[in-house]
């Protein structure tokens, strides 16, 4: 067979330490996991939401997670730990590879909807906030295997085939992680593009993200030769993305339904924030308070006022009445005179 082309392999698959040793494939999901939070943390402020509100529920979702990928991971592959010659022990070294993406979305999901139930947020806005991020973070975890040389494809010439030497296999093989990781990317991409386009909401983003990546896991692990369980002719995983992907599609269709838009408030607002509301209203409202100006001048001025206008009807009446008195005599005797 003749290669044109190929890139290496990693010689090394860790960073060493001293007493402990960095592995490169916990280094990447380390890496994704902050790019997650942060690009969550940003879409989750322009849907409304508070800074720092994402942080906290990965707090609940990352460990989640990971037990539950490294749960799915043993449960589908439990001939590695519990077979002949096997040592269970080996189930709780997640250092050295072995996690199911399906596995950690569930296991996050559950902790995200248990930190989101704690603060009352609904949980469908926070997996539209974090949906691409999850998909970059995908993108870029993949990449620990190719450090380990492990869940690469069939055997190939193509140029940016990946040369494998691990022990089991020697040659050039497809490299699976590297087409994983770069629809990852799309998918990404794509669900961003499609929330800004359509404002997706009450959990379409994720539907869509879910959709799109199974679409890919489809026939990304129709190529890998790696052991797996298989069912009718098709790996396990095979049918697990068509399952799921028929469910994202399906929720995407009778969400847009029965809830079309976007949420209009996705956390509610903290206590502090609603007394200092409470107070710049009642500040704003006592300034605006026309008797504001009038209460502050002095009372002796209203009292001499008030006086004032009590005694100018009591003198009108008197005046009145003397100068038609004083008209009626001069009236008297002018006739007087006249006879």
């Amino acid at each position: 067979m003749d290669i044109l082309a190929a890139f290496p392999s990693p010689s090394e698959s860790g960073i060493d330490l001293g007493p402990r040793e960095l592995r490169y494939y916990a280094l990447c999901i380390i890496i994704g996991v902050f790019v997650a939070i942060w690009l969550g943390g940003r879409r989750w402020v322009k849907r409304g939401g508070r800074p720092g509100t994402v942080a906290d529920i990965a707090v609940w979702a990352v460990p989640f997670g990971l037990i539950g990928a490294r749960i799915y991971h043993v449960v589908t592959d439990y001939q590695l730990y519990f077979g002949d010659g096997r040592d269970w022990v080996d189930a709780f070294r997640i250092w050295d590879g072995g996690i199911g993406i399906w596995g950690a979305v569930a296991g996050g999901a559950v902790g995200a909807w248990i930190a989101c139930r704690r603060r009352g947020i609904a949980l469908p806005p926070m997996a539209d906030a974090i949906a691409p991020g999850i998909a970059f973070a995908q993108a870029i975890g993949r990449w620990g295997n190719w450090f380990n040389q492990e869940l690469y494809g069939r055997a190939t010439d193509v140029p940016w085939a990946v040369e494998i030497d691990n022990g089991l296999d020697n040659g050039t093989f497809h490299p699976t992680f590297l087409y994983e990781s770069l629809w990852c990317v799309g998918v990404g991409v794509l669900v961003i593009w499609a929330d800004r386009r359509f404002r997706l909401g009450h959990g379409r983003a994720f539907a869509l993200y879910v959709a799109g990546y199974t679409a890919g896991r489809f026939w990304i692990e129709y190529l890998r030769i790696d052991e797996a369980h298989e069912f009718l002719g098709l790996r396990l995983n095979n049918w697990t993305s068509l399952v799921v992907f028929l469910a994202a599609v399906a929720y995407f269709v009778i969400s847009a339904r029965r809830a079309p838009g976007r949420e209009e408030q996705v956390e509610p607002a903290a206590p502090d924030d609603d007394d200092a509301a409470d107070g710049a209203a009642a500040e704003k409202s006592a300034a605006q308070e026309p008797g504001a100006e009038r209460d502050e001048k002095p009372a002796g001025a209203e009292d001499g006022k008030r006086e004032a206008k009590q005694d100018k009807p009591a003198d009108k009446p008197e005046l009145r009445k003397n100068a038609s008195a004083g008209a009626s005599g001069d009236g008297t005797g002018a006739e007087a005179a006249k006879q």
